[in-house]
């Protein structure tokens, strides 16, 4: 069974269409990244998903049920970008109140959420309330919000927004340690952060699906993505191509280079870089096997 299914799934605002006859089909596993420019629909499509829409065409399902149905309480949860907690209410008074509504019993609704406080390393302040807590920590608490019942689904909205890159670390790897047991749905404008989480990448623009990117693809891929911190651009680029084997090279921005290869005729070819690079006194910010997302999703 489908995690997510959508058959010409269309939303409309008056005269307004959000959403445009999108089918796709997604399976449980590891994080699915949503993208798109403002206004292209994803956060319809996130409140499609969550019951708090209904279709105005075609039809969308999750583990078989219709989005809202009682059989999925506690099975999916959401994060909108913006949400915030009860200022006057203690984290753990607010998470047994959660826990509750989704027919815990008030001990267990208490020891789930220090479990889930636990995991986002906030079991010091489960007393505190939200306005003694910093903006990341914050944020961290409304995620261990959307972790209560162990959901089966996870729809998060910008989850990393604002953050500091130490607690974006922790996001992530949050995330990444989860996936086991929980498909994250994750939308989001830093390409970068996606990148790094996520195996699939949908593009919503002008409420139509676009394109459905696999990272994986990357490991196959006869392209490496180089961004380097110091080198002479024309002078890198007659160089990397005179490596037998290499197609051509790219100048992408911000001394960011697209390497295209032929894979059957080159095995090592990140050894040859390092040592192109160490000939020439160049030092390099980072080498990604494969395009980047940015590339591949608008190039």
């Amino acid at each position: 069974m489908s995690l997510i299914q959508c058959t010409n799934l269309s939303k409309s605002y008056g005269s307004k269409l959000a959403l445009n006859n999108v089918s796709l089909t997604l399976k449980a596993g590891a994080p699915i990244a949503l993208v798109g420019p403002n206004g292209a629909g994803k956060t319809t499509l996130f409140s499609l998903l969550c019951g708090y829409l209904l279709p105005s065409n075609g039809s969308v399902t999750i583990m078989g049920e219709t989005p809202g149905s009682r059989k999925l309480l506690g099975k999916v949860s959401s994060l909108p970008q913006d949400a915030t907690l009860d200022p006057n209410l203690s984290l753990m008074t607010q998470f047994i109140l959660f826990g509750t509504l989704q027919g815990l019993s008030k001990a267990q609704a208490k020891s789930e959420g220090e479990r889930v406080l636990s995991l986002v390393g906030l079991s010091d302040v489960t007393e505190q309330k939200p306005t003694a807590l910093s903006h990341g920590m914050s944020k961290r608490a409304s995620i261990a919000q959307a972790l209560i019942g162990s959901p089966s689904l996870v729809l998060l909205d910008e989850p990393t927004a604002g953050l500091d890159p130490a607690n974006a670390k922790v996001v992530r790897e949050l995330v990444k340690s989860l996936s086991a047991d929980i498909t994250f749905v994750i939308s989001s404008h830093n390409l970068d952060e996606l990148e790094k989480l996520c195996d699939q990448v949908l593009y919503l623009d002008q409420g139509e699906l676009g394109q459905s990117v696999s990272m994986q693809e990357n490991l196959l891929d006869e392209y490496i993505t180089i961004s380097m911190q110091s080198s002479d651009s024309d002078t890198l680029i007659k160089e990397v191509e005179k490596i037998i084997g290499v197609n051509s090279v790219i100048p992408k921005q911000d001394n960011e280079f697209l390497i295209h290869y032929a894979i059957n005729e080159i095995q090592d070819i990140e050894i040859q870089l390092f040592t192109l690079f160490a000939q020439h006194g160049w030092k390099y910010k980072a080498l990604l096997k494969g395009r980047t997302l940015e590339d591949k999703l608008f190039s």
